[in-house]
């Protein structure tokens, strides 16, 4: 009882205790968490309208808005959101509880495309694909389709809402162990500081007005100075991130060799409704002579002031010729191009010669090989192509360097095998030093040092928001290792020091002296590594500088603190 005291009492035991308790704060554990937390929102989705907001990418993880329950049926894992949602029909009000308040969705009906029959005029239907038909006949409705899809990560998106199992702690984990994209660029060409900084920006932007969250965007480089950035997108596809970073997105549409705006700043207002946006409802999809599937999408954008004046000019010197149905155009065509390649081009109805119009049709297709599948392709293409238009152009072209692509069913299951065989290590370390020293008094305050050590690691982790993954592992793994090192080599000189009945202080000293040693040759070691690999290895260097650090500053002087009490007589 004495020494019990004496343990708690001492200045190098408080601090330890003082630190894991203000990790746990940080991580603020709750494994009783129920419900569904909310990764995404989708836009103009039924849960957008009713006032649902997707999560900032550095919100915290237990912070999230969760649900909790739908139409009071208890919703507490991911199971019991499928089961609601899949008994849902259409026009349907569905009630949701989160930990944020009340929300009232109403489902939408899924409208397949309409095909047009063999009754409809040919000139309306050359007017639509020539891009002139908002010119002469007044659209009122556009139909489009409201998809529900199921990924490969387990997650699901109905009512707009992509959801995962709520979270039990802050401890954010990396793609390795929940799944996702990474993709590694390299810029075209070396870029300056705000260079980088504004191209961080605006492709942060670009994933974000795309619809994607928990996004990871930074800046990493190599040993031989190259230049990087790694993109780290939870629950995204490999197609649709590579699609959107992998094209610098510099939209140009030109009549003749001149142009006429640009993406960006020629661009004011972008449609994304379904009033003003979708598949094309008077030319819908059909097949092509290889019996494929495609289909047309249309949306409307506004021009500034100045690109209208352009297009005026531009416009102001063509002829007018007729086709064969008696329909006139002008005799230049508007081509649009991405990336310096060719798109579309668009007829120019008689009415615009000279006029200032801000009001633009785009039109764009999307093919498959079945009506669904060319359906989903096109709006997905048309989703590109609006928030290309919306955030305009990368500063400089990105070359993809490498690209990876995680299933969460491995993360879960690495999770699962690493918990074990931590566990399992712990006990058999502790085993070999019970059996080494034949004293719990050596044994136990060891134990309790791995513990510490670890905590103070994830706590650091989740007060950063530093993600944990593969890399970040085998760093805590080396740590918590060069920790039971070093604590062997402080028990092995104080008892070597009651034996020979020396000085405990300057034994203590003489093992610090190894430690530190020992923590400056590994903290140099790492350094090297936070700039190796692309970064992409920045999280095991990182992990480890911070757990020897954490591990030579507190953990290990309390350790020697409470051995040195319990092995005085």
């Amino acid at each position: 009882m004495i020494k019990a005291k004496k343990i708690f009492k001492n200045f190098r035991v408080i601090i330890a205790l003082i630190a894991i308790l203000l990790a746990l704060v940080a991580i603020n554990p709750n494994p009783f968490a129920k419900g569904v937390a909310i990764r995404s929102v989708s836009f103009n989705s039924s849960a957008s309208l009713a006032g649902i907001q997707s999560p900032k990418p550095t919100a915290n993880p237990m912070s999230r808005e969760r649900i909790l329950s739908m139409n009071n049926v208890p919703i507490n894992n991911l199971q019991d959101y499928y089961d609601f949602v899949s008994d849902l029909n259409i026009n349907r009000t569905v009630n949701i509880k989160t930990t944020e308040g009340l929300y009232k969705l109403l489902t939408k009906e899924k409208i397949d495309i309409i095909q047009l029959n063999q009754t409809e005029t040919k000139k309306i239907k050359e007017q639509v694909f020539n891009g002139t038909l908002n010119k002469t006949v007044n659209i009122t409705k556009f139909i489009t389709v409201q998809k529900t899809r199921e990924t490969h990560t387990g997650e699901m998106e109905d009512l707009g809402l992509i959801v995962y199992d709520a979270p039990t702690t802050n401890i954010r984990k990396g793609l390795d162990l929940q799944g996702g994209t990474r993709v590694l660029l390299q810029p075209a060409e070396e870029v300056s500081t705000d260079e980088m900084d504004m191209l961080l920006a605006n492709m942060k932007y670009r994933l974000n007005v795309y619809g994607l969250s928990d996004v990871v965007v930074r800046q990493a480089g190599d040993l031989s100075g190259n230049q990087y950035i790694l993109v780290e997108i939870a629950g995204a596809k490999e197609e649709e991130v590579n699609d959107l970073l992998a094209q610098q997105g510099k939209f140009e549409a030109t009549i003749g060799n001149n142009t006429v705006f640009r993406g960006g700043t020629d661009i004011t207002y972008v449609c994304r409704s379904a009033d003003c946006s979708g598949i094309d409802p008077y030319v819908g999809c059909g097949q092509t002579s290889d019996k494929n599937w495609a289909c047309r999408f249309r949306f409307s954008i506004s021009l500034s002031p100045a690109a209208a004046q352009r297009q005026a000019d531009l416009t102001n010197e063509l002829s007018v010729i007729s086709d064969q149905g008696s329909e006139e155009y002008l005799s230049e065509k508007l081509f649009l191009y991405l990336d310096d390649k060719k798109v579309d081009e668009l007829n120019i109805g008689s009415d615009l010669k000279g006029k200032a119009a801000t009001e633009i049709a785009i039109s764009g297709s999307g093919a498959g090989t079945t009506r669904q599948e060319a359906i989903f392709n096109s709006l997905e293409n048309m989703k590109r192509l609006q928030t290309v238009l919306i955030t305009g152009s990368l500063p400089v072209k990105l070359n993809v360097v490498k690209t990876d692509a995680i299933s969460p069913s491995f993360g879960k299951e690495f999770i699962n095998n690493s918990l074990f065989i931590g566990l399992l290590a712990v006990l058999v370390v502790s085993a070999i030093v019970f059996i080494r020293y034949k004293s719990l008094k050596v044994a136990l305050p060891m134990l309790f040092t791995m513990l510490t050590e670890l905590i103070l690691l994830l706590g650091m982790a989740a007060l950063i928001g530093w993600n944990i993954d593969l890399a970040a592992i085998a760093g805590i793994i080396i740590a918590i290792g060069t920790g039971v090192d070093h604590q062997i080599v402080i028990a092995d000189e104080i008892l070597k020091g009651e034996a020979q009945v020396y000085d405990w202080k300057q034994r203590i000293k003489k093992a610090f002296f190894i430690i530190m040693a020992a923590y400056f040759t590994t903290a140099v070691a790492m350094i090297p590594l936070l700039f190796a690999g692309a970064g992409l290895i920045k999280g095991f260097a990182i992990t480890t500088i911070m757990g020897i650090t954490f591990g030579v500053l507190i953990a290990r002087p309390a350790y020697a603190a409470i051995v040195e009490i319990l092995m005085k007589e």
